[in-house]
């Protein structure tokens, strides 16, 4: 056994070390009923605030079914409910990639096209061209947001 061998060998077995001694504090934690308790509401505090920026990202571009699958991770982690939730969401997501991988050119181009325009009328709405337009000095009333003025 060469030394990359043997390395490798301590990693995965200090890896479960510390997921055999996580393992073992959460069951210690699930033998109080207090701790337990305020263990899963944070867990599920944290998991819905993770999950709520995911969904309001989705329509954009980045990273937005990536943060709604790691919220529903976080959730799943305590939540039987959750686990459903994020195997059907994942079984969706892949779905979807897979259907518009498969899709001609034009309609790809139309989703994008879509994407697009949510994404600047969002931007529009909040203020940003606004904003960026008081930087250069800009005044046109069509960049002022409806909502904020």
């Amino acid at each position: 056994m060469g030394a990359g061998e043997a390395g490798r060998g301590r990693t995965g077995t200090a890896e479960r070390g510390v997921v055999d001694r996580l393992r073992e504090r959460r069951e210690r934690m699930r033998a109080r009923p207090t701790v337990n308790l305020a263990y899963r509401i944070a867990v599920g505090a944290v998991g819905t605030a993770v999950l709520i920026v995911g969904i309001i990202l989705i329509p954009y571009p980045g990273p937005g079914w990536l943060i709604v699958i790691a919220g529903l991770a976080i959730l799943a982690s305590e939540f039987e409910r959750a686990q459903r939730a994020l195997q059907f969401v994942k079984r969706y997501n892949d779905g979807w990639s897979s259907w518009l991988s498969r899709q001609p050119r034009w309609v790809q181009a139309v989703l994008l096209a879509l994407t697009t325009i949510v994404v600047l009328t969002t931007l529009w709405m909040l203020g940003t061209f606004a904003l960026v337009a008081g930087w250069v000095g800009y005044e046109a009333g069509w960049v002022r947001s409806p909502l904020l003025g």
